[in-house]
């Protein structure tokens, strides 16, 4: 089973944090891509932008944080940290 790990953090406080499982066959990029979305809908959030700095910090390791500049709108929190807690 996939599990991706959530989490809006503000000053330094976890506001709120979700889990999204996934059992299908699909490849590791498919399920991390659809969990995100999956987040983002929970959230109520649009889908932040990958920069290098995600991508690298991801492959090593399977966790990175989104900064507000990763998204088109303004938000309210510091960072969107994701993480995979099970593969």
């Amino acid at each position: 089973m996939f599990r991706l790990w959530g989490k809006l953090w503000k000053d330094n406080h976890l506001i709120t944090d979700t889990t999204v499982c996934d059992d299908s066959a699909d490849t590791r990029t498919h399920k991390v891509f659809r969990a995100l979305d999956e987040v983002c809908v929970r959230f109520d959030l649009g889908k932040p932008i990958w920069l290098d700095k995600n991508i690298r910090e991801f492959q090593r390791h399977a966790k990175t944080r989104f900064s507000p500049d990763n998204f088109v709108e303004t938000v309210e929190f510091d960072y969107l940290e994701i993480q995979i807690i099970e593969e």
